[in-house]
């Protein structure tokens, strides 16, 4: 368990961080047998901001990594499962948001 209280389950040979992100990937999959979505992928990564140096010091680049990403009627959908919407989440969303206005990102609760 960590501090949000998540359980790690596995399925399909994938660890989810919790128990509602993994029934969210069955209902993907039942979704994408039925051909509703396509391209079904998980955890994609977006590139937020470039790590760069000031000063000597190195600064890491800021990712933002999804749950799942797949095309619904033509339309590329980032899903992320979130329970609690940290702070560091409700930034990186508006990161997201402002860089990949083209992407639309739901939010499963």
């Amino acid at each position: 368990m960590n501090k949000y209280r998540n359980k790690k389950t596995i399925v399909d040979d994938y660890i989810f961080d919790s128990i509602q992100e993994s029934k969210r990937y069955k209902e993907l999959k039942l979704l994408l047998r039925a051909g509703k979505i396509s391209n079904l992928q998980l955890q994609p990564r977006f590139l937020l901001q470039e790590g760069f140096k000031k000063k000597g010091k190195t600064y890491r680049k800021i990712e933002y990594i999804a749950d799942f990403i797949y095309t619904e009627k033509g339309k590329t959908i980032v899903e992320d499962v979130k329970g609690i919407q940290t702070d560091v989440f409700k930034l990186k969303h508006k990161l997201f948001e402002k860089k990949y206005s083209d992407l639309e990102l739901r939010i499963i609760k």
